[in-house]
């Protein structure tokens, strides 16, 4: 085996992970590993070969929020919420200078606002490390460069993993994965290291393609009383909406509603992966149930508002609830509008344009 240097960024070129390991631990080596592989990142932060932490670019917020969902039932102050300001932080946080990882900046700021304890986070870094480290070993090509350990100083460290055990462990529960599944491909490339996706719906068949254009460009869309263009009562092609309620019959309700060219769907039956799919899909238009599990559309609403991208956007309340104390609490978190149900399609398609037109 040829000794690799670990100094200088190298360009694409055949890797071998285990190799890479060996050599920080029998070097002691410090600073941040950083390998690129087709689009996909892996950062692993290291202190004398010791193990600091290990990143995944891939699903990152979905892989740390799924583990603090399932810490929160040990901790009471970890609600939704917080777990949710969290993603609105740091998921989409620009790189900093020092070029830690969001995730683990997202740790550092949930110990600093004591929502976890140090020792909660070393778990944490545990079970994230096994994750990264086994989507890691199943590299086969790209580039890697070494950032010297004085650019992340500025950071705390809150755990020491030993690679050996640590890899072990992973190779073991690949091994028992390729036991359980013989017709895995020979290679153990994943298919998602080279075309990696995000699953932002808790059940896919919800969300809606965008209508194809080629027919029917102009056909009129009732709203109330009045027949309306769709073309002519709006200045984009196509307006993005996403509608999210707990309830798959009402999504479905309001996609055969808005069926039309003019709109592109996307439904979300997850309040806490609502709010993230809202910031990246950057819609025109949010409809949202109010009363829903984790987190209701009062503190949805109030969330997407503190966002500066969305403090104009507008957000229409869909609910049951028609008391003046409910609307009232819909004007305070600044909702747009308010949507009693049941509606009717033209009800639906009079606020939807009322608000789009403003």
């Amino acid at each position: 085996m040829n000794t690799i240097s670990m100094v200088d960024h190298k360009p694409s070129q055949r890797l071998h992970p285990l190799s890479l390991l060996a050599q920080a631990k029998s070097r002691q080596i410090s600073g941040c590993l950083r390998v690129s592989s087709h689009s996909s990142v892996w950062s692993l932060y290291l202190d004398q070969g010791e193990l600091l932490y290990a990143s995944y670019s891939v699903d990152r917020f979905e892989r740390l929020d799924r583990h603090l969902r399932q810490l929160s039932r040990q901790v009471p102050t970890l609600v939704s919420a917080v777990r949710v300001q969290v993603r609105l932080l740091f998921e989409s946080a620009p790189e900093m200078r020092t070029r830690i990882c969001a995730d683990y900046r997202a740790l550092c700021w949930l110990v600093e606002q004591q929502h976890l304890t140090p020792d909660h986070v070393a778990g944490l870094i545990e079970e994230l490390a096994k994750e990264v480290i086994e989507s890691f070993l199943l590299v086969q090509e790209g580039s890697y460069e070494l950032i010297e350990k004085e650019k992340l100083d500025e950071f705390p460290s809150y755990y020491r993993l030993d690679l050996r055990p640590l890899v072990e462990f992973c190779q073991e529960h690949l091994r028992q994965q390729r036991a359980a599944k013989p017709s895995l491909p020979a290679t153990n490339k994943r298919p998602d290291l080279a075309a990696p996706t995000k699953t932002l719906y808790p059940n896919p068949t919800l969300e809606k393609a965008p209508v194809s254009t080629a027919s029917a460009a102009t056909t009129p869309v009732t709203t109330g009383n009045n027949v309306r263009s769709p073309n002519n009562a709006t200045q984009k092609a196509q307006y993005t909406i996403v509608c999210v309620d707990d309830s798959p019959t009402v999504l479905q309700a309001i996609n055969s509603f808005l069926d039309d060219t003019s709109f592109s769907i996307i439904m979300v039956n997850d309040p806490v992966r609502a709010l993230m799919q809202v910031v990246r899909s950057k819609p025109d238009l949010v409809l949202m149930d109010v009363e829903m599990p984790n987190l209701d559309g009062y503190e949805l609403c109030s969330l997407l508002r503190r966002h500066p991208t969305f403090r104009n956007t507008p957000i229409i309340m869909v609910t049951g609830n028609t008391g003046f104390i409910d609307r009232a609490k819909a004007k305070l978190v600044g909702a747009s509008g308010y949507l009693t149900k049941p509606f009717t399609q033209s009800e639906l398609l009079k606020i939807v344009f009322k608000h789009l037109s403003c």
